[in-house]
């Protein structure tokens, strides 16, 4: 419950503010790598964006999995593991590899072509910075 109120709190208090973007993202230099979004990624903003994730996974410790599975704790989880309440497809568990940031950055960017197969159906998070604020936002939902 406890983890449900902290996210509500997150996301109002995140979407009282500009995030800053594109101030962000010229810091991060002309032709960002990962590692140069990752370093100006607001968490903050993160948990804004992630609610477009929320109708399928949740992010609170002890949430229940949904549409997908829960995602406190992710960084660092092998990929297709993780929650033994979820169906994991073939196609994810046999895919290997651990979620990191790169791994995640690629995911969130489009799942289908990180691991064909996959039953997510999601179009993906085109801008780059968006994606690391979300990277951001889940990192800290795993320390």
């Amino acid at each position: 419950m406890r983890g449900r109120i902290v996210v509500a709190l997150m996301l109002v208090l995140s979407g009282c503010g500009n995030d800053r973007h594109d101030e962000r993202l010229r810091a991060a230099g002309p032709n960002p790598t990962l590692d140069a979004l990752l370093k100006v990624a607001d968490a903050n903003a993160g948990a804004r964006k992630f609610s477009q994730c929320e109708g399928c996974h949740k992010i609170s410790r002890d949430a229940p999995d949904i549409g997908g599975p829960n995602l406190h704790g992710v960084f660092g989880r092998r990929m297709g593991q993780g929650s033994a309440r979820y169906s994991y497809t073939a196609a994810l568990i046999d895919a290997g590899g651990r979620w990191d940031s790169r791994t995640l950055d690629a995911w969130i960017a489009n799942p289908q072509e990180v691991v064909p197969g996959t039953k997510m159906q999601f179009a993906g998070v085109a801008d780059p910075l968006d994606r690391a604020d979300i990277i951001a936002f889940l990192k800290q939902q795993s320390d």
